[in-house]
């Protein structure tokens, strides 16, 4: 269970800093969009060096599939660890509510003017890129080392920064579905078809790169 805690804690502080940076900027002005990617890319390089040894750090439902395609992750293990990460993404969001009731978003992933297809596509770009760079500086299914981290929170705040005006840059259901709970549901359904097919695509794609086979048990 140690690890399914380490899950549910891992996104209960993602959701948190990350939504809350924004549901706070929208009530303060004070931290600005440069510090809401920055937010979201600091919580997760922290994260993973401080579970990745426990759990793997997923904290991404997507990125819990794309391990199991790629047979570095048990099957059994696929639904508590996706369980736990959107429970403790929800227990963050039922915090944020509470607490910041005037704010006017709930920091949730919207499509810009109605343009779901933009942000479908932009959304599964995104989340190739993100565990493209997971995949290959990963351990086997965890997320842990030296450079890990800083290789990963990297690539979620410059994600986040460029992208998140248009599609939100959620990468991630567990981020997404937690906030839209309390706010707006509207095109949920993009930020998880989207993200799980873009972290899958990007399992195969490091064959292309890396001599060994990247797709079996490790």
């Amino acid at each position: 269970m140690k690890k399914y805690w380490a899950e549910f804690l891992g996104t209960f502080i993602l959701v948190f800093v990350g939504t809350g940076a924004i549901m706070i900027d929208d009530i303060t002005g004070s931290v600005t969009h440069l510090g809401v990617g920055l937010s979201f890319g600091l919580v997760v390089m922290a994260m993973i060096y401080t579970i990745g040894g426990i759990s793997g750090c997923h904290i991404n439902p997507a990125v819990t599939i794309a391990f199991w395609i790629a047979k570095k992750f048990k099957g059994r293990e696929v639904i508590p660890y996706i369980s736990f990460q959107i429970a403790g993404g929800i227990l963050a969001s039922s915090i944020l509510y509470y607490i910041l009731p005037e704010s006017n978003t709930m920091g949730e992933t919207l499509v810009k003017d109605g343009n779901w297809q933009q942000s479908f596509i932009l959304e599964f770009i995104l989340t190739f890129i993100l565990m493209f760079v997971i995949i290959n500086v990963s351990n086997g299914s965890k997320e842990e080392g030296i450079m890990a981290g800083v290789a990963i929170g990297a690539v979620v705040a410059f994600e986040a920064t460029f992208a998140g005006p248009i599609c939100g840059a959620s990468m991630n259901p567990a981020r997404s579905i937690a906030p839209a709970l309390f706010g707006d549901t509207s095109y949920l359904w993009v930020y998880i078809v989207s993200t799980t097919l873009g972290a899958v695509l990007a399992v195969y794609s490091c064959r292309l790169i890396q001599e060994e086979d990247c797709c079996k048990e490790c």
